[in-house]
């Protein structure tokens, strides 16, 4: 009907008119047309008047040939995966390891298209996440980072959920899976227990020894 349609139009000289009725059939009938079952969201790039603020969910819809083209996006959440090595505040290498669930806003959808394009996660997450990381990190030392991980994961957490909603990009968990010290500062957490375990092995001797008086 719709191929039916375009071809007569196409053929009369009220072209724009014909388009309009065109497109305001395909709304009414879309309503009607049975759903299938899909995570992904269609907006549509108009040939004559650019991409469209409307966001199509799931479902059968028609499009105007030649002058609408669809774009669709996975509105699933996805993981990703974050490595960064930055310093600590007492200068201490780190490597650390988050893990995102992120996807994107349904209705935000057009703003990422006209922005930054359907490749928007590797454009904009991985840098969010490595500046609001290394900001986080150079405000603790390298032992505080042990004993208040929780605390750590919570500001990055908030950091990269606030950053990211400004791209219109959804962050369901963020968590830190990994976190690695440089060489040097692991030698001195060793040399640091080896001390501690020596010192306890003499008190335990002293004591010993007083109760054998």
């Amino acid at each position: 009907l719709v191929q039916a349609i375009w071809c007569s139009v196409t053929r009369g000289s009220n072209f724009i008119k014909a388009l309009q009725t065109l497109e305001a059939m395909s709304a009414s009938s879309a309503d009607k047309l049975p759903t299938t079952v899909s995570r992904v969201a269609c907006g549509d790039l108009n040939m004559l008047s650019g991409v469209e603020d409307k966001v199509r969910g799931e479902g059968t819809h028609f499009r105007v040939p030649w002058r609408m083209q669809p774009k669709h996006y996975n509105i699933r959440t996805r993981p990703k995966l974050i490595q960064t090595t930055t310093g600590t505040k007492d200068l201490q290498t780190v490597t650390i390891h988050v893990r995102m669930l992120f996807k994107p806003a349904v209705d935000g959808l057009p703003n990422i298209h006209k922005t930054l394009g359907e490749d928007y996660d590797e454009r904009v997450i991985p840098s969010i996440a490595n500046e609001i990381m290394k900001a986080t990190i150079a405000q603790y030392n390298a032992e505080s980072l042990l004993t208040q991980r929780e605390k750590v994961s919570k500001e990055i957490r908030e950091g990269i959920v606030a950053r990211a909603s400004q791209f219109n990009i959804l962050m369901d968990d963020v968590s830190i899976t990994h976190l690695t010290y440089g060489k040097e500062f692991a030698k001195a957490i060793e040399e640091k227990q080896v001390a501690e375990q020596e010192a306890e092995r003499q008190k335990f001797i002293v004591a010993k020894a007083e109760q054998g008086r």
